[in-house]
């Protein structure tokens, strides 16, 4: 199918006119190439001779004595935070594991067992007879009974375990650091009277 000459002119001329706005494009881009090329340069001098001075400046004068300052103040935080750890958390963890370690040892033994027994007997019938003459308890027989002894057991156990911590003696479980050396008799001078 041909097109007339009326629109074989008009076709012809959009091409010419698309070509020259194709060239007129590469024009403006070549320009706008050589406008951002001179920009991108005047940057990068303006930030070499008038930003970075400022940045450095501002880095020396403000920001490098806080960060300095929260450096030794961690450091700091960090030496006292090991120092309370190694003088009192850890000393305070070794001797509680230390008695635990005792009161199950002494659990252990058959005096205390036998001792222990003996004293729930009796807090057992004394606490069921004060209790059947105030009228507090009536006499039933049941699981509660057996509930009343297991609380009179742990409580009879937690104040025999306070008195023992109270009354023992804590200067002897920690040695010094410095080693006790033995005195050798030649250096140890006599009195002469």
């Amino acid at each position: 199918m041909g097109l007339s000459r009326k629109r074989q002119r008009e076709f012809t001329k959009l091409k010419r006119q698309a070509e020259e706005l194709v060239h007129d494009q590469r024009d403006v881009l070549e320009h706008a190439t050589r406008v951002v090329r001179d920009a991108s340069r005047q940057a990068a001098n303006y930030a070499r001779e008038d930003v970075a001075p400022r940045v450095k400046d501002t880095y020396e004068d403000r920001i490098r004595p806080v960060v300095n300052t929260g450096v030794s103040a961690t450091r700091h935080a960090a030496t006292s935070t090991r120092d309370k750890f190694v003088d009192d958390v850890f000393p305070a963890v070794t001797s509680a594991l230390g008695s635990a370690l005792a009161v199950i040892e002494a659990a252990k033994s058959p005096h205390v067992r036998e001792a222990l027994g003996r004293a729930t007997k009796s807090a057992a019938k004394t606490a069921n007879a004060v209790g059947v003459k105030t009228g507090l308890v009536q006499q039933k027989s049941g699981p509660g009974k057996y509930i009343l002894i297991g609380i009179g057991v742990v409580a009879f156990a937690g104040i025999a375990y306070a008195a023992w911590q109270t009354l023992r003696a804590d200067d002897d479980l920690w040695i010094d650091d410095e080693e006790l050396l033995p005195v050798d008799q030649a250096d140890v001078e006599t009195p002469t009277a």
